[in-house]
Formats: C-alpha cells, structure tokens, sequence
C-alpha cells in the first residue's frame, strides 16, 4: 500500500495549535496551547454549527487581539488522520 497525502492546516500568523483540556458550558473551552499558554477559548459563529469540540480534542486557536495571552478563538479542528500526520511530522508529541 501506498502512503496516504493528507492536506493538513498548519497554524498562520500569530494562530496556535492546543488541546482542549476542559469545557466550561456556553461554547467555552479551557484549551492548553503550545505556546505553553492556557486560554479561554470560544467557537467562533460559522464554526459552531459545524463542528463538536469535545475534551482532548486538537484544534487551532488564534488569540485576541486584546488578551492575547488569555484568550483566543477555536477556528479548526483536526481529525484523526490529520492528528496522525501533526505527530508523525512532531508539530504535536
């Protein structure tokens, strides 16, 4: 069998990648980055529909631009092969 090409999204700008550690009710999270920060993190309206976030889950989280190290927005959220691929290419341990 051949290797699989996945097409991942890698984080841009300012945006991180993080591990949800605890859901806090009203579409919060407490999410552990790699910065090595921990924010307080929402879904943002288009993505909330779309996506369920459950603890331990791999997202990207782009912070405020006020409270930057606080808080941020869940913008995507990477499935399992994508996860695979992220360790494998040792962005996440």
């Amino acid at each position: 069998m051949g290797e699989e090409i996945i097409r991942v999204r890698l984080p841009e700008g300012n945006e991180v990648i993080g591990i949800v550690d605890e859901m806090l009710g009203g579409a919060r999270f407490k999410v552990i980055c790699r910065d090595g920060k921990e924010r307080i993190c929402r879904i943002s309206g288009k993505f909330k529909r779309k996506q369920w976030i459950r603890q331990g889950d791999v997202v990207i989280v782009k912070p405020w631009d006020v409270q930057a190290n606080e808080r941020g927005n869940i913008i995507w959220k990477y499935r399992v092969s994508e996860i695979e691929w992220l360790k494998k290419n040792k962005f996440i341990e």
